[in-house]
């Protein structure tokens, strides 16, 4: 299904008739069950079911309780297709209510899981398919965002103006989309100590990954990539030629589209090259110690260092009421865009993804800026307040962002600000959306997201384990 139809349908009216079924379940204190049954779940791990008990004696809050047990294994219900080939596993991810595996998606669903690998092998062995599956979705089209588990299939995008092939679903260049790949693979490899993902299959994954990243730097030309939809949305396609507004090549990397599947409109996106950053240096560590492939690591350190940089250099700027502050996207001709968006990676994400420190001065200046109305994307409403995004419009605030808010926060009362908040917003369904309304949660986006629901599980967990008090 397409995920603008999708949403068109699942939107406002129709989803809070849908979320109406259970809209006394708050008020009463009586909540349904909402989780799929046992014998409908595609991968069941013992650890996880563990943790939902740990969490359910240990936790007074019976809401929070209930959306924990849930939210938190969401990803494993109703997402994954874990399969053995030639004794290899392969782990295909879906993103929930369309049957398409992003690399960004895949890799922040089963993030959370990590944690728990040691104490399941099955998980474990679950995730390292997942590894495996990312590598060869790069070496089918490391421009492609999206793929299908069917290798031959031709989708709804087919007739997209760009390279496409039998297999893809999507082709949005997105940087964030390979460095998603190399940071579920990095914290896999420092998890488990296991190699057995980076053999041939996974340092091709690398190459690619240097190649792309280097050629959508434009410094000799525009590159082998370009991309245009006939579409009335303009946020859809590509400008110019398909190519997008020009850029000055001074080093950083073009992101055509930003992890919403939206168009930049200056193609140096500033979060998604800080990411770029982490996951150069962290492919190098691997490739010199897992596969001796020093030359190619180098030129890993060398490209992450000319990035860090030129974003220091083009990608902070003066805020007339924040001072210095990361810029959301840039063209390095001097011109740059002043906002932030829900999805991962954001300028609000950056320590969560290890780009900066948390207590960095130019991050929180940039996070009191993000958070504030001065942010064009940040929405404040009766029922909550939040930053939304262009992909979804005006008013639509995403759990994602209050979510990410609350785990990059270093104060107590934030924290449990954001708890609250998700708390009060799943419009008595159990769970996490797109986005919702922000005077009515019941008005929302996406019923089935389980990346929302995922990462409202970590951080419910993480504050179980770092400071349970907030959750009295």
């Amino acid at each position: 299904m397409k995920r603008r139809t999708f949403i068109q349908n699942t939107a406002m009216l129709s989803a809070g008739l849908w979320a109406s079924k259970f809209s006394m379940a708050s008020n009463a204190q009586e909540f349904p069950t909402v989780r799929v049954s046992p014998n409908e779940r595609h991968f069941s791990s013992e650890a996880i079911e563990q943790a939902i008990q740990e969490f359910q004696r240990q936790v007074g809050d019976k809401e929070l309780v209930w959306l924990f047990g849930n939210c938190f294994p969401n990803t494993l219900d109703t997402t994954v297709y874990p399969e053995d080939k030639d004794g290899k596993p392969y782990t295909y991810v879906i993103t929930g209510d369309i049957d398409a595996m992003w690399l960004r998606d895949s890799c922040a669903q089963v993030w959370p899981y990590l944690p728990f690998m040691a104490a399941d092998k099955s998980l474990q062995r679950l995730v390292a398919g997942l590894v495996n599956k990312q590598s060869q979705c790069i070496n089918i089209d490391p421009y492609a965002n999206a793929f299908y588990n069917d290798p031959t299939k031709v989708g709804e995008w087919g007739s997209d103006h760009t390279d496409m092939k039998p297999g893809i679903h999507e082709r949005k260049w997105e940087i964030d989309s390979l460095c998603y790949a190399v940071r579920l693979a990095y914290a896999y490899w420092k998890a488990t100590e296991d190699t057995s993902p980076f053999g041939k299959e996974w340092v091709t994954a690398q190459r690619n990954i240097l190649k792309t990243f280097k050629e959508q730097q434009r410094k000799d030309s525009l590159g082998p990539y370009r991309f245009e939809r006939t579409t009335a949305r303009g946020s859809d396609t590509l400008q110019v030629d398909g190519y997008g507004y020009p850029v000055n090549p001074v080093g950083l990397i073009c992101s055509s589209f930003r992890p919403s599947d939206d168009a930049t409109v200056f193609s140096f996106l500033i979060p998604s090259n800080l990411f770029a950053v982490v996951s150069l240096r962290q492919s190098a560590e691997m490739l010199a110690h897992l596969a001796n492939e020093q030359a190619l690591a180098t030129e890993m350190l060398d490209l992450a260092n000319e990035v860090e940089n030129a974003v220091k250099e083009y990608g902070i700027v003066d805020h007339p009421m924040h001072g210095r502050i990361y810029a959301y996207e840039v063209d390095g001709f001097g011109s740059y865009m002043m906002m932030d968006d829900a999805n991962v990676p954001s300028l609000l994400s950056l320590p969560y993804l290890g780009a900066v420190d948390v207590n960095d001065p130019i991050y929180q200046r940039t996070r009191a800026y993000v958070l504030s109305e001065n942010n064009p994307f940040f929405f404040k409403g009766s029922a909550a307040e939040g930053i939304g995004g262009p992909h979804i419009g005006r008013d639509m605030i995403w759990p994602m962002a209050i979510t990410m808010r609350g785990l990059t926060a270093i104060n107590d009362a934030e924290i449990k600000s954001c708890i609250e908040t998700l708390k009060n917003t799943h419009g008595d369904t159990g769970f996490m959306h797109e986005s919702f309304h922000k005077d009515d949660p019941k008005r929302f986006t996406r019923k089935w997201f389980a990346w929302a629901n995922t990462l409202f599980g970590e951080f419910l967990w993480k504050t179980y384990k770092e400071k349970p008090y907030l959750l009295k």
